[in-house]
């Protein structure tokens, strides 16, 4: 019985612990076309047998810096867990004022889905990670999302999981009436109020949105916790999933690479699209 219970216990341990992969990188694959700028991302490819869950990569930067190279430690660490990853970059503001970037994404999403055949992707599993503008992006995917339609091009565009770090989900109310947005938004919220408020996540979320994780520094300038809470909350209220980690002492630089914060995203991703198929007996069974 002592053997029979410890070799269960021995499954089950190896069950919960990700197998890694090997993986390779494809750089520079053309994901959209707007005029003449060609939209790129790369490729990160676990060395499986089977088709895989996807996950989008979403970089951060303000909205106006950063590229698909930025957050390559959490496609490459999720590439190892099994999933395929797409780091994409999108149009920057100031010169490419929103919803440009929600539109690169929502590209990218579609492009994912017709694409899954050629890139070993399961269709039906995908997620999305992001940090800062980044995770802004990610949970308004998750929030937004809409089933194959003809305005859509017949392409699913729901994600299955979300992953938002150090995210602003709320612009529908600022002191300076949003003025510092403007550089983002081409407006402030009396000129341009239905921007803001589709910029705004948790404007959005109700009972049909994906699971979400959301974690965010305590000591976070640029992204207080107030601006992750409202999705979170507006969520939570819809009955979605939905977790919030906060990062005791950490400003928004330290949030993005936290190992504790990124192994529970990591785990909630797992959870929600590599579930266990296959559960260890108990002895009596």
């Amino acid at each position: 019985m002592l053997h029979s219970t410890l070799v269960v216990l021995a499954m089950t341990l190896a069950a919960q612990q990700p197998a890694e992969y090997p993986f390779v990188v494809r750089n520079d694959i053309v994901y959209s076309k707007v005029g003449d700028r060609e939209l790129l991302l790369d490729a990160y490819l676990p060395q499986k047998k089977e088709a895989s869950p996807a996950v989008l990569v979403v970089h951060g930067g303000a909205w106006r810096f950063g590229n698909r190279k930025q957050l390559q430690g959490y496609a490459e660490a999720l590439a190892k867990g099994g999933f395929v990853c797409f780091a994409i970059d999108y149009r920057l503001a100031p010169q490419h004022k929103f919803p440009a970037q929600i539109d690169d994404c929502r590209a990218a999403v579609k492009w994912i889905r017709r694409s899954a055949a050629q890139y070993d992707v399961d269709p039906e599993k995908l997620g999305a990670i992001g940090y800062s503008a980044g995770g802004h992006l990610v949970s308004l995917l998750g929030t937004t999302g809409e089933a194959p339609t003809e305005k859509n091009g017949h392409i699913d565009t729901r994600l299955q999981v979300v992953v938002a770090g150090g995210a602003p989900t709320d612009f529908r109310w600022f002191p300076d009436k949003g003025k510092w947005c403007e550089f983002l938004m081409g407006g402030d919220l009396d000129a341009v109020p239905e921007k803001f408020y589709a910029a705004s996540s948790s404007a959005f979320a109700d009972k049909d949105d994906p699971p979400t994780f959301f974690f965010n520094g305590t000591e976070d300038k640029l992204v207080p916790l107030p601006w992750s809470q409202s999705c979170f909350g507006a969520l939570k209220a819809a009955g979605v999933k939905t977790e919030f980690h906060k990062i005791e002492g950490a400003g928004h630089i330290e949030a993005a690479r936290n190992p504790e914060a990124l192994a529970k995203a990591y785990a909630f991703l797992r959870a929600e699209l590599l579930p266990q198929t296959v559960q260890a007996k108990t002895p009596s069974e």
